[in-house]
């Protein structure tokens, strides 16, 4: 029997394949990563320098412990060159084919990637994995000042862990406040101020053009004419599914691979879920959508078809300096929002045409109390 195999040692990897030794003990199970499998939560890379963790101090369990605890085979340092849906084998670089009954795709998302001008353009850097950290970290080593491409969910979390590291932090960006495509002017421009109080400094609604090197450093050109000089370039502009493998292979592609509520793909017995899936035309790049569809899919795979529900799953983004709760509104909700400002923050809130609340944006430590409660009257998003 050639049993299930996921691609992918992820949080989305590894919880499904714990959810699905729940309820089967037996099925031969294998998983494939392009890196050394340990396990660790993403999350926590971008909140990891202010508490002085190195890379090696994240990971939860290794890939030898993380065997032992499925019962299952995993590949490492192994990269999938293409997969046959009709032969039902995935086929490794180094010419190595695995077969499955069942596979699953956990492969995640990549970083958006932009082209600037300038010798110091390939020196930008991007946290998408413990590896990457590991880089940054190194890079980090006796550098005071750090400019950040990004002012959107990812941005504000680095650069608000960056300044409780002791750093200067520049955030450079198009968006006329930060978490501009999730929250309302109103909590985006709190979020700014509770920012600027820890000496992060941001150049808006304008974009970097050129990076040159400039001694042991860099100097970034600005649209608008300025510059910034900083030790290291991170970029946090966002991410991108990865789809590539699954649009070669013939299965439907949109935003993400495309699934229904069984997490099933266009062709039966392939599963995708986390950040490199689209959920009934829904892309949810969070933690929570992939601990809701882990349990679901592990019934699933072990003969129990159950379709995946989403609760309201309100994103709490890590940034101590001035904490925000965010239930983001559906781009086609039809309403209005409503703000109050609540001690050093705001309590925005969108109802709809019939005065249901939608979502919600708080920000700063007392307003984001409120979230359970709010959250108890949002409408399910699954």
């Amino acid at each position: 029997m050639a049993g299930i195999l996921i691609l992918g040692t992820g949080l989305a990897g590894y919880t499904v394949a714990r959810e699905l030794r729940k309820h089967d003990a037996s099925t031969p199970l294998t998983l494939v990563t392009l890196d050394d499998g340990a396990y660790y939560t993403k999350p926590m890379l971008s909140n990891a320098l202010s508490q002085d963790k190195t890379a090696d101090a994240l990971v939860q369990q290794s890939a030898e412990a993380m065997g032992r605890e499925l019962d299952a085979r995993i590949r490492t340092r192994a990269t999938v060159a293409s997969l046959d849906t009709g032969a039902r084998q995935v086929c490794l670089a180094s010419g190595e084919s695995l077969a499955f009954d069942r596979l699953v795709l956990a492969i995640g998302a990549t970083p958006i990637e932009f082209t600037y001008e300038g010798d110091g353009a390939s020196d930008v850097m991007t946290v998408n994995s413990l590896a990457d950290y590991a880089r940054f970290r190194e890079a980090l080593e006796g550098v005071d000042r750090v400019a950040l491409i990004g002012p959107g969910l990812i941005g504000c979390e680095f650069a608000d862990d960056m300044a409780g590291s002791g750093r200067s932090v520049e955030v450079i960006g198009p968006d006329a406040y930060p978490l501009g495509r999730l929250v309302p002017e109103a909590a985006g421009r709190a979020l700014q101020r509770g920012l600027e109080s820890s000496g992060i400094h941001f150049h808006l609604e304008t974009v970097v053009t050129r990076i040159d090197r400039e001694g042991d450093g860099y100097c970034l050109h600005l649209k608008n004419g300025d510059q910034v000089r900083a030790g290291v370039v991170l970029s946090a502009i966002g991410l991108r599914p990865r789809t590539a493998l699954a649009a070669a292979a013939g299965l439907e592609v949109n935003r993400g691979i495309v699934v229904d509520r069984y997490l099933t793909t266009s062709v039966d017995g392939i599963h995708a879920l986390g950040d490199c899936a689209e959920v009934e035309g829904q892309v949810l790049p969070y933690v929570m959508p992939i601990l809701r569809a882990a349990p679901a899919l592990g019934r699933t795979l072990a003969g129990e078809p159950t379709a995946v529900s989403y609760p309201a799953m309100p994103v709490r983004v890590k940034t101590p300096s001035h904490p925000v709760m965010v239930s983001p509104v559906s781009p086609n909700a039809r309403g209005q929002w409503s703000v109050d400002e609540v001690g050093e923050g705001v309590k925005a809130l969108f109802h709809g045409d019939q005065g249901r609340l939608l979502g919600f944006a708080l920000t700063g430590q007392e307003a984001t109390r409120d979230h359970q409660a709010l959250t108890r009257q949002l409408p399910t998003i699954l």
